[in-house]
C-alpha cells in the first residue's frame, strides 16, 4: 500500500496525520484546554511511551507547540497552532455524527461555555450556503498527464 501522505486524496492525507483515536482525543483535550503531559495522560488514561509518540508527531506536523515551563525539573507544554485549532470543526463534525449513528447510552457532551448551550455543529459549503450531505458530490482526481 502507498504511503498516505503521498496519496492525492485530502481525506487520506489527513486521516494519515491525524486518524488513530489517540491522535484525535489528544486533540480534543488540547481544544479543552489541556496543555501537559500528565494533564492529558490522567484524562485520556494511555501509556506515557503512547503519550509521547502521539504528541512528539502532532507536534513535528505542526499542530501542537511544545514550549518549556519548567527548567527544574525540566518540563513542557503543548499548544495548539493555528493548524490544530483549525481542527476543531472536524472534531465536533465526527462528534455529530456519531451521536446520530453510534450513540446510545452515556456519552461525552460539548457545550458554547457563553452560551451555555449544547453544541450542535452545521457543516456548509461556503460557496453555495448548502448544507453538506444534502446536495451530490462528484470527486474528481487529480489530472496528472
Amino acid at each position: 500500500m502507498k504511503n498516505l501522505e503521498s496519496l492525492p486524496c485530502l481525506i487520506a492525507r489527513s486521516l494519515a496525520l491525524v486518524g488513530d483515536a489517540w491522535s484525535m482525543l489528544i486533540m480534543r483535550d488540547a481544544h479543552a484546554g489541556l496543555t501537559r503531559f500528565d494533564e492529558f495522560r490522567k484524562n485520556l488514561g494511555i501509556a506515557p511511551t503512547m503519550l509521547t509518540s502521539r504528541l512528539a508527531s502532532l507536534t513535528e506536523e505542526g499542530l501542537l507547540e511544545k514550549r518549556r515551563y519548567s527548567e527544574r525539573p525540566p518540563r513542557d507544554e503543548y499548544l495548539l497552532t493555528e493548524s490544530g485549532r483549525d481542527l476543531l470543526p472536524v472534531l465536533f463534525a465526527l462528534a455529530a455524527w456519531g451521536g446520530k449513528h453510534r450513540g446510545g447510552g452515556e456519552f461525552t457532551r460539548f457545550f458554547d461555555v457563553e452560551a451555555g448551550t449544547e453544541i450542535d455543529p452545521l457543516t456548509i459549503d461556503s460557496t453555495t450556503g448548502a448544507e453538506i450531505g444534502t446536495r451530490p458530490i462528484r470527486i474528481v482526481p487529480p489530472d496528472f498527464s
